[in-house]
């Protein structure tokens, strides 16, 4: 629900030794004294993650009546990829979109959120890391002491069906075939039978054209068609695997703190809005739009069979999270099955209540 105008706290801008800092001023509006902060994402500003955090962040800038102007640094012209979670701690920016994948020695905690076939639908996985940040200390720790790092809310990648040059109608047919991984997605692709080949995401769809890739999985369906990659590699197959590589919008504990209560406020509700339904809002449009794409330019849907899926699930589960307990969780000092409980339950309490549909589904809906 959008908020109305309010009366913001009065500040003014002194200056102490050369530096600007804001004090309480109750006679001068909020107006004279704007936050500026630097949005800065390794990704372009189509990808379905910015779409997001460009609603937020827009709307924040409305909502405060302009108290906060936001500059936008999209595809790495601030920071490299990879660069992004170490700019906040040092105050480079203020503001940016983190994929964990990206940081998986910095990050051993949040790892333990990243998994496959434990949860049907990717509206509900930012739910579920909401919880589980909120609820166990040692996550909260890993991004607000380490790394200075405040979750403004958390999002994810939708969901990533395998992408492939010849039809993959079962395990069978992925014996052997060279798949581009993402991150765990590797750990899936190796389970399956297939061979995982780790790749950047530019050198996937030309390595996809001349043979020296069979497929890609670990890919989010939005990106993936954005990419164009169903030219080469038209056959979209669901393999049930699950919502797509939870991944966090932040701000720099620094910014946060310096900013008032009002905004803070703001902030906290387009949050709130965001789980509760925008988030689902966006990526369904912009789903519904890749999938007609593909349709257009020649892509084939397919789906495995339950028993199939129900059989690839009991290869990649629980082996894959009790590899994080046992290699991970351990090293980095934490409880990694008290962890993995909290995360269980917040899927009992939220999964049956996501509706954000795969490729696959609304493909089906067209049909």
């Amino acid at each position: 629900m959008t908020m109305k105008r309010r009366e913001f706290l009065k500040l003014s801008a002194v200056s102490v030794g050369g530096v600007m800092t804001l004090t309480t001023m109750p006679n001068l509006a909020f107006a004279q004294s704007v936050q500026r902060l630097k949005y800065d994402s390794y990704v372009t500003e189509h990808a379905s993650p910015s779409v997001l955090d460009r609603w937020f962040l827009d709307e924040l800038v409305k909502r405060t009546d302009g108290a906060v102007e936001i500059e936008y640094y999209w595809a790495q012209s601030l920071n490299k990829a990879g660069a992004h979670l170490n700019a906040i701690k040092n105050n480079i920016s203020e503001i940016s979109l983190i994929s964990p994948g990206y940081y998986q020695s910095d990050l051993p905690v949040t790892r333990g959120l990243e998994w496959y076939y434990k949860m049907d639908r990717a509206d509900a996985l930012l739910r579920v890391c909401r919880d589980v940040y909120d609820n166990y200390e040692p996550l909260r720790q890993e991004w607000e002491s380490r790394h200075k790092a405040k979750v403004l809310y958390w999002t994810n990648w939708y969901y990533c069906p395998l992408i492939t040059r010849e039809p993959i109608n079962s395990m069978e047919d992925l014996k052997g075939k060279r798949i581009r991984g993402y991150g765990v997605g590797t750990d899936v692709v190796e389970s399956l039978g297939g061979r995982a080949i780790p790749m950047a995401a530019p050198e996937v769809y030309s390595s996809l054209e001349r043979g020296v890739l069979d497929g890609a999985f670990g890919f989010d369906f939005i990106t993936a068609i954005s990419y164009a990659l169903h030219e080469p590699a038209p056959y979209i197959t669901e393999i049930g695997s699950g919502p797509h590589a939870p991944s966090a919008t932040v701000i720099g504990i620094d910014a946060w703190n310096a900013l008032p209560d009002d905004v803070k406020s703001v902030a906290n509700e387009l949050a709130d809005e965001i789980y509760q339904g925008k988030y689902r809002e966006i990526y369904a449009g912009i789903a519904e739009d890749r999938v007609r794409k593909a349709l257009d330019e020649g892509a084939q849907f397919s789906k495995w069979d339950d028993s199939e899926i129900e059989r690839a699930a009991n290869l990649v589960q629980p082996e894959q999270v009790n590899s994080w307990i046992e290699n991970v969780a351990s090293q980095a000092g934490i409880d990694g099955s008290e962890m993995q409980s909290i995360v269980d339950e917040a899927i009992k309490r939220h999964d049956s209540s996501g509706s954000l549909k795969t490729p696959f589904e609304i493909y089906q809906d067209m049909s």
